[in-house]
C-alpha cells in the first residue's frame, strides 16, 4: 500500500475512532450514536486499527528506491 494512503487512512481511523468513542461515552452529543455503548467499544478498536496502520507504515523500507 502506498505510504501516503497508509498515513491518510491511519489518521482518519484514529480521528473517527476518537469521535465514535466520545459519542458512545456521551461526551459528543447531537447524534443517535450518543450514549450507545456499542460505539464506546467500536471506537477504541478503530483507533487501534489506525495506530496499527501508522506503525506498519513507519516500519516500511527506508532509503532510496
Amino acid at each position: 500500500m502506498n505510504r501516503t494512503v497508509s498515513l491518510v487512512l491511519g489518521v482518519v481511523c484514529v480521528l473517527v475512532g476518537l469521535l465514535w468513542t466520545g459519542q458512545g461515552l456521551g461526551y459528543v452529543g447531537g447524534s443517535p450514536m450518543t450514549g450507545v455503548t456499542l460505539w464506546a467499544v467500536v471506537g477504541p478498536v478503530v483507533v487501534l486499527a489506525g495506530v496499527a496502520l501508522l506503525t506498519v507504515r513507519g516500519r516500511g523500507r527506508r532509503g532510496g528506491g
